[in-house]
């Protein structure tokens, strides 16, 4: 039975069995312990307090693997772009230097200018005018090498 207020009658300070629940709060309890869940404080929306910051810390540490992932994949990449580039300067300074348009040893030319960019010069091939070198770098642990060709326009020596 339920008194003005919707306190359950005879229990002390009107709240029978359910303390200070309303009949339709117990009833919510008895339905809820029916269905298997668990009533009491861990029950309701304070039973999902803290559920975000779970997920962000997980939203967070994707993100740091990726860029973990990534960044030596980019830097590789970049590196490949200045061993080209190393390899091109020399071998424009050696085919230069081998026409006779710049003053000095082609293959020292070209070695210089690829210790200027950051690479070791690994061979120097002259053919008449023409020149074909080949540099490596190390970037991150990983060795690159490119090559290049400088000269006349369909030089065939």
């Amino acid at each position: 039975m339920s008194r003005p207020g919707g306190r359950l009658a005879g229990s002390p300070g009107g709240g029978g069995l359910a303390g200070s629940l309303t009949a339709g709060q117990t009833a919510g309890r008895v339905a809820g312990q029916a269905a298997g869940r668990v009533a009491g404080p861990a029950a309701g929306p304070a039973a999902d307090r803290g559920a975000a910051s779970v997920v962000a810390l997980g939203l967070v540490g994707a993100i740091l693997g990726l860029t973990a992932l990534v960044v030596p994949v980019l830097g590789a990449f970049v590196g490949s772009q200045r061993a080209a580039n190393a390899a091109d300067a020399a071998a424009l300074a050696a085919a230069d230097a081998s026409s006779g348009a710049v003053p000095g040893v082609p293959c020292a030319l070209a070695s210089a200018l690829a210790q200027r960019n950051g690479a070791d010069l690994v061979s120097c091939e002259l053919d008449g005018p023409a020149a074909t070198v080949a540099v490596r770098t190390v970037v991150l642990g990983f060795t690159l090498a490119a090559t290049a060709r400088a000269g006349p326009p369909g030089w065939s020596g």
